[in-house]
């Protein structure tokens, strides 16, 4: 059984991948300092899964104690979610940004080469495209300036595997997702924001739920059908799924590529208002929005290209957008039991 290293087990889309993983047959141990999460993602993957799943609090910027961990165990893969995600805390914070995020990837990054780890999954992000002259952006279209700290940092970590790629025995993978949404169809896991949400779903959800006293749509002038900006929203169960097969692929297909790239995303773009109007659909109730000005960091307008991972790594994306929303209200309603 192949031991695979989650790093941010306990958030969000690392909970939902270590029990993707461990349903198709992986042993999982997990590294989460919690300074953004705590142990109720894992005790719910523990739940699903009906497995025990270690979990080491450690800083990943703490060298030695993140190089004890790879003593301690055969690690044959490792999936990199760990860093600081909001791009408006970005924006304020930068500096914070950049050694968190950056910082443990180096070490992370050391300790795959000092044990000679061969399989590694590095958790990118859409907002490396900047706004692209093009969407749908497919892997090859060309990168702009990132639009906040955040996107930067994970601009700079594709910059560094690739280069480390070139001279190590390691094989990448790099998953640029989209928006993930949604939770476990079970409603045992799911989202839970650190602090103010400030991603749109569970903003929503909150909103909803009454936890949140005004839900804002940051800008309704954009060049878009509606005024609101456009992303690609995808199920994080279906993200989780393209992770295990990622690791599948890395393991099982010996190819040549120090590392490859793919997008994760439905190639649905939706703006802002859709996504309300979605979730009013499926919750029944409609939601008294408030248009606010332009967020710093938001780009336009982004979806996916995703014929490559559906090809190479036969993933194929089964959650609707109605079905997102509902799952993500069914987490939300099972908080406030």
């Amino acid at each position: 059984m192949h031991t695979i290293l989650v790093t941010g087990g306990c958030g969000y889309i690392g909970s939902h991948t270590m029990v993707d993983l461990l349903e198709n047959g992986y042993d999982v141990i997990s590294i989460d300092n919690n300074s953004r999460s705590g142990t109720h993602l894992l005790e719910g993957a523990q739940k699903i899964s009906g497995r025990k799943i270690k979990n080491y609090k450690i800083d990943l910027c703490d060298f030695e104690a993140t190089r004890k961990v790879f003593e301690d165990h055969s690690i044959q893969g490792i999936i990199h979610f760990a860093a600081f995600k909001s791009v408006d805390e970005s924006v304020l914070v930068p500096l914070s940004y950049f050694n968190n995020n950056l910082v443990s990837q180096i070490n992370i990054l050391r300790c795959a080469e000092e044990f000679k780890v061969p399989n590694f999954v590095f958790s990118s992000s859409c907002s490396v495209y900047g706004n692209a002259d093009v969407i749908p952006v497919t892997e090859e279209t060309p990168l702009k300036r990132a639009e906040s700290p955040y996107g930067r940092t994970k601009q700079m970590g594709e910059d560094m595997i690739m280069d480390v790629s070139k001279v190590s025995s390691t094989r990448f993978i790099l998953l640029r997702y989209f928006n993930p949404t949604g939770a476990h169809p079970s409603a045992i896991i799911g989202e839970v924001p650190f602090g103010r949400p400030t991603n749109l779903v569970p903003a929503i959800t909150q909103f909803a739920a009454g936890k949140l006293p005004v839900l804002k749509v940051f800008g309704n002038d954009y060049d878009t059908r509606d005024g609101s900006c456009i992303r690609d929203y995808v199920h994080v169960s279906d993200i989780a799924h393209a992770h295990t097969l990622a690791i599948g692929y890395l393991i099982n297909e010996k190819k040549d590529k120090d590392y490859e790239i793919f997008n994760l995303g439905t190639g649905n773009g939706v703006t802002v208002l859709e996504a309300i109007q979605a979730f009013e659909r499926v919750a029944g109730r409609k939601l008294n929005y408030t248009i606010a000005e332009r967020r710093a960091g938001d780009i336009v307008a982004v979806y996916a290209n995703n014929d490559k991972a559906r090809r190479v790594l036969g993933w194929n994306p089964k959650f609707s957008l109605d079905e997102m929303m509902q799952t993500a209200w069914n987490w939300e309603l099972s908080l406030v039991k």
